[in-house]
């Protein structure tokens, strides 16, 4: 296995004004209402849960992040899990956001963990988001859970078309300094699917791959990460 460097550039923070919408403008402007308003006072008795649904690399985390960071950039407390956060899931009261993220993912011990955080928002009333790959109806959780997750807004997220895939991935290359070629743009667009996720970090394998290389990132190079799958990523 060869050893890379770790990354030196900047890693972007997903917020609103980086979170292309694309063909969700409406989810976007929804979420952003509902940090304006977390930044009130606290209501009681909790409001409604809000659940983002889509395919992977739609956006879903980038929103769940963006609500977040917009309230830390204020102050106000906010406790983050998925399905890969280590038991156990400790409560905060200072908290006025809990987001739960990877819910399609998660076993038995995070489901209760999951259920506890929901039993415990609604006691101080404090705001719940959470997201998966499916609808909560199609969740493959526990039912006390799963109704939960679905009494309150769910929306459906749509993944980008090729030009605003094309525009993220653009964009992630020049908040690393990297000039990413039409026909490396072009080949991952054709070969990939419209999953962000995997395609950005991609783009950070291929940055590291370059340096170490002392190459430019060209279709040559993307071919020759590939062909290393200790490099690539999954």
């Amino acid at each position: 296995m060869r050893q890379l460097p770790l990354a030196i550039g900047p890693v972007a923070v997903p917020t609103f004004d980086n979170h292309l919408a694309g063909p969700n403008p409406a989810v976007h402007t929804q979420l952003l209402a509902l940090a304006e308003s977390l930044q009130g006072e606290q209501p009681a008795p909790a409001p409604a849960p809000l659940y983002l649904w889509g395919a992977p690399g739609c956006g879903k985390t980038h929103l769940l992040h963006a609500l977040a960071h917009r309230l830390q950039s204020v102050g106000l407390g906010v406790g983050w899990f998925d399905a890969g956060t280590r038991q156990p899931w400790h409560w905060s009261s200072d908290w006025r956001l809990v987001v739960i993220d990877d819910c399609d993912r998660f076993d038995g011990a995070a489901q209760q963990a999951a259920f506890a955080l929901f039993v415990e928002a609604a006691a101080q009333g404090t705001q719940v988001a959470a997201a998966g790959r499916v609808p909560p109806v199609d969740l493959s959780l526990r039912e006390d859970l799963k109704s939960r997750l679905a009494w309150g807004h769910v929306l459906a997220l749509q993944p980008l078309g090729d030009a605003e895939t094309r525009a993220v991935l653009r964009r992630q290359g020049d908040e690393r300094g990297l000039l990413l070629p039409d026909e490396v743009l072009d080949y991952l667009l054709t070969r990939f699917e419209r999953n962000l996720g995997y395609l950005v970090r991609l783009l950070d394998a291929l940055d590291k791959y370059a340096l170490v290389n002392g190459r430019r990132i060209t279709v040559p190079l993307v071919r020759a990460l590939l062909a290393e799958p200790d490099l690539a990523p999954a």
